[in-house]
């Protein structure tokens, strides 16, 4: 089979043949149809502190069909179709006992999606309904990110709600803001590019960041906003985020920036702001997702704007890394 392969230190993807898996007795294979390019692996393959690190298999947001099962697997059966939580757990650390399987430091990782096929756990396979696509399938990822986000803080219906940014996790934490009860909530991007996504999505009024959008933020919403999702994961962003929340507001930081962003403690202390750092899912995220995807009151399939072969992975990537109008770039297989 063809795998996607980093070799590290910001070296560019590579597409290498490898065999085809064979599952253990509590595995299934999949042929791999859809996987999704995350922000993660475009800032995680440049030869930085936060890094893959070399011979890295890349792809955490797939989905496919079952071909073939081991020898202990039951409930499962060939042909069905399989979105993957991406991450292995142990289920005795103290990261899976908070239910995330991203903070599990034992168990192997499942990211596997940029590859012919891929062997995958029973203990991360989740079964699609046959209403939901393969590019459904592919989206339960990230919005089981967004969806972690808001659950994780505590929105209240009603509340007022501010998402900082307008890639793939900023519109999808307004997918479930809505969703999940917000109020009013206003979207606030440095580009009116995806301006109409951001509506689609749930939002009621979009702002561009510059020297008026604070007033223009408290006109919209009328307040400031209880929460505040920082999305956008680059330098300044949390000071922005802080500078909008209300007294005793929240903000909760989606973005996964990895480089130091520095904040002003008083600005945050003087108004009893509460900071979260979030980053994975739980399980429950992913069966929820796959059971209620298609009951929204938007189509998750709105943000995805192209598709490419495998074997166009690494230019792709490299193409992304620069200015570009892509939302959600899927790869086909």
């Amino acid at each position: 089979m063809k795998a996607a392969i980093y070799p590290g230190q910001g070296q560019p993807i590579t597409i290498e043949d490898l065999p085809d898996p064979e599952p253990g007795p509590t595995d299934v294979v999949i042929k791999v149809h859809r996987c999704g390019i995350c922000g993660t692996d475009l800032s995680m393959t440049k030869g930085e502190m936060w890094d893959y690190g070399p011979g890295s298999k890349l792809g955490h947001e797939y989905a496919g069909e079952i071909v073939a099962l081991g020898n202990e697997v039951e409930g499962y059966k060939l042909g069905e179709k399989i979105a993957v939580l991406p991450s292995g757990a142990c289920g005795h650390c103290e990261g899976c006992k908070g239910g995330n399987h991203i903070l599990c430091r034992n168990a192997a990782s499942a990211m596997h999606g940029f590859a012919d096929y891929a062997l995958v756990p029973t203990n991360v396979a989740v079964k699609l309904p046959d209403v939901l696509s393969m590019a459904d399938g592919a989206l339960v990822e990230p919005l089981a990110v967004s969806l972690y986000g808001v659950r994780q803080s505590r929105i209240q219906p009603g509340d007022k709600v501010l998402v900082l940014g307008g890639g793939t996790v900023a519109l999808y934490a307004i997918y479930w803001a809505r969703r999940l009860g917000a109020g009013k909530i206003v979207a606030a991007s440095r580009s009116d590019r995806r301006k109409d996504l951001c509506l689609e999505m749930g939002a009621d009024a979009f702002v561009k960041f510059g020297d008026n959008e604070l007033g223009e933020v408290i006109e919209a919403l009328g307040g400031s906003p209880d929460i505040v999702y920082e999305c956008v994961g680059v330098e300044g962003m949390l000071s922005k985020a802080i500078m909008h929340a209300k007294l005793y507001g929240t903000v909760v930081s989606l973005g996964f920036c990895t480089h130091p962003d520095p904040v002003m403690p008083a600005m945050g202390s003087y108004k009893c702001v509460t900071l979260q750092f979030l980053v994975g899912y739980t399980m429950r995220d992913f069966l929820y997702i796959a059971d209620q995807m298609d009951k929204g009151h938007a189509d998750p399939k709105a943000i995805i704007t192209s598709e490419v072969p495998l074997l166009d992975l690494p230019a792709t990537m490299e193409r992304l890394r620069g200015p570009n109008e892509e939302t959600k770039v899927h790869v086909r297989l």
